[in-house]
């Protein structure tokens, strides 16, 4: 069942709005602030129109922009506890709904942090995350230091946010999954050379973790350069079938419903391909209990501080000097704590 995009939730329905937002031209403070204002008026007229409405969901780059050159500008980068937060708390207090949203958030210890938030229907902030994979080297960002948290959302849900080019790594929805999270939201800024892989890691995501997964990217042209973003928000089943699909219509708002017990019943139940369980119990019909050894060789070097790839020395690319970044800074970034 899909309830008509949400018109008629089924039981334990979470209703979702994914917000195919214009990329904005960010070259001011006052920029800032019109763009939060757009935001914040878009959180009350969808639920204003759709009632039903549980979640709405912003893309990666939908407050701060996608110019490089207002990233390096300290009055163009945001707070945490800044105005411009508040003003999306705020509405979400208001309307009576939850909304994710994105900030690239100013970092007095070193380069900004890329950063996502998931607000309740009170205003209050349920999680906080930081961009663990920043897409190198195109983006100057600190790589998050907060790991992959998860919170309880609305519908009985379980929620996590990814951003962007994590979710290009398997290992980052398999960590949100492990964490319980049975509905993962994949915010972005890609444009269209990536759609293919973006279609592709979205549905992978899904079935490789029995989870939905929310997907939705900027989209149409960037005033500072004339490229565009994709759009095509995307919310795949558990089994990666793709249940709803959005295109490059800026500021498009495509709805979804998913039932988050249906991802529950499906890690407790399924036999064939419960992929998250038996990751961890492998060949349990041979060996009791199944083998619960590490037998991959990268896990066990990314722990010890050693991953090093076989082609290590002849990498071209390891730093964002030829994107136009200067050197990156010497110290080791922070631990993920």
């Amino acid at each position: 069942m899909t309830g008509l995009g949400g018109l008629n939730p089924s039981p334990g329905a979470l209703v979702l709005g994914l917000v195919q937002f214009q990329v904005p031209r960010i070259a001011a403070p006052e920029d800032l602030k019109t763009t939060a204002e757009k935001i914040a008026g878009m959180v009350r007229g969808a639920k204003a129109g759709l009632p039903t409405l549980d979640l709405l969901v912003f893309p990666e780059y939908s407050l701060n922009g996608l110019d490089p050159a207002s990233w390096a500008d300290d009055a163009l980068l945001c707070d945490l506890d800044g105005p411009e937060v508040a003003l999306l708390r705020a509405a979400c207090a208001e309307a009576g709904v939850w909304g994710c949203f994105s900030l690239m958030e100013r970092n007095p210890e070193g380069a900004p942090f890329n950063s996502g938030i998931i607000v309740d229907a009170a205003g209050e902030v349920a999680l906080y995350y930081r961009k663990l994979h920043p897409w190198v080297p195109l983006e100057p960002w600190q790589p998050g230091d907060l790991g992959v948290p998860v919170c309880d959302g609305p519908r009985g849900s379980r929620l996590s946010l990814i951003i962007c080019h994590d979710g290009m790594f398997p290992e980052m929805a398999r960590e949100a999954a492990y964490r319980g999270a049975d509905v993962i939201l994949r915010t972005a800024g890609y444009t269209y050379p990536i759609q293919a892989a973006w279609r592709m890691t979205n549905q992978v995501n899904a079935f490789a973790n029995l989870a939905y997964t929310a997907s939705v990217c900027l989209a149409g042209p960037d005033p500072a350069t004339g490229i565009s973003s994709q759009g095509e928000a995307m919310v795949c089943d558990v089994d990666g079938t793709v249940l709803e699909q959005g295109d490059g219509q800026p500021d498009r708002i495509v709805t979804a419903e998913v039932v988050p017990a249906r991802a529950g019943e499906a890690r407790r139940t399924w036999g064939v391909e419960n992929n998250i369980y038996q990751l961890g119990h492998r060949g349990y019909v041979a060996v009791e209990g199944g083998a619960t050894d590490c037998p991959y060789t990268y896990m066990q070097d990314l722990v010890a501080g050693t991953y090093r790839v076989p082609w290590e020395d002849e990498v071209v690319v390891t730093d964002g000097v030829a994107a136009g970044f200067g050197p990156p800074a010497a110290q080791v970034p922070q631990k993920v704590r």
